[in-house]
């Protein structure tokens, strides 16, 4: 083999390549480490055949949707007529007044008490001097009802000059038959109330004692008159009278409860005339 040059300033023969064998085909390049030899190709891949499988799929899931959508509107269509022929009730908010269980009527059955007066002085009593308040207008609401004097327990309370107000318990011989431990104040039915009755006040009578520091004094030791009324414990109502009850004054009593701003001790009320009252009414 001969190299081939062109000659100085000629031209070079497109058809020839330098250093070459034979002029490379028209068609192509050579392939890498085969020259000469055109380049090896696959045959060309047809192109793709169009299928309808696709299609037919959509088609038969848009025909599925549509169907659904129809069966949707039918269903809707039917609970819409339904609601419009027969519409569910509605529970009525006016209650019922009429009471279709005789049991349960609240008109009070002959025979049985009426229901007791609203008060808002009425007590639940913790101690037996707590029924001291139906002095003052309340009720006891766990005391005994008043059901006639036989067989009643009874309490008395007494008003002090001084305190008007204060109502403190007057003792009962425990032989008679109203009478009732302090622990037994719920079995108390009837309540009387020694009221103070103003200006009956007597002559005084001085009274000489010691006080505490054991200085000597002169107490005027006064008699006076009460009015005793009979209350029912549980209502409060007034049951009845016990008249008059002195307050006697005869004798200086061995120990005395005085005030150190007027000097002066008021009497109790005679515990005789109050029993006496109270069998009177309670026989």
């Amino acid at each position: 083999m001969t190299d081939s040059h062109p000659p100085y300033g000629g031209q070079p023969d497109p058809n020839v390549t330098p250093w070459s064998g034979p002029p490379a085909p028209q068609s192509g390049y050579p392939g890498y480490g085969q020259p000469g030899q055109p380049p090896q190709f696959g045959a060309p891949v047809p192109p793709p055949q169009k299928s309808n499988k696709g299609l037919i799929i959509g088609l038969s899931a848009a025909a599925v949707v549509i169907l659904l959508v129809l069966c949707g509107a039918g269903v809707g269509f039917v609970l819409v007529n339904n609601d419009d022929d027969d519409p569910t009730p509605v529970a009525s908010a006016t209650p019922n007044t009429t009471s279709s269980n005789p049991g349960t009527d609240a008109s009070p059955t002959p025979g049985e008490p009426e229901p007791e007066p609203n008060n808002n002085n009425a007590v639940t009593a913790r101690y037996s001097s707590d029924l001291g308040d139906v002095c003052e207008g309340s009720q006891i609401l766990n005391a005994a009802p008043y059901s006639g004097p036989s067989g009643a327990k009874a309490y008395v309370f007494s008003n002090n000059p001084d305190r008007l107000t204060f109502w403190s318990s007057k003792s009962i011989a425990s032989n008679k038959p109203y009478y009732a431990k302090s622990a037994d104040f719920e079995t108390v039915s009837v309540v009387g109330c020694l009221k103070f009755v103003e200006g009956s006040e007597g002559a005084p009578k001085k009274c000489q004692y010691k006080d505490s520091s054991d200085k000597q004094v002169t107490i005027d030791y006064v008699s006076s008159r009460y009015t005793l009324t009979f209350y029912a414990a549980k209502t409060g109502e007034k049951i009845g009278d016990g008249g008059t009850v002195s307050a006697p004054a005869n004798r200086c009593p061995s120990f005395i409860s005085y005030n150190k701003n007027t000097m002066k001790a008021y009497a109790s009320p005679d515990t005789g005339t109050i029993e006496a009252a109270l069998d009177k009414f309670l026989s």
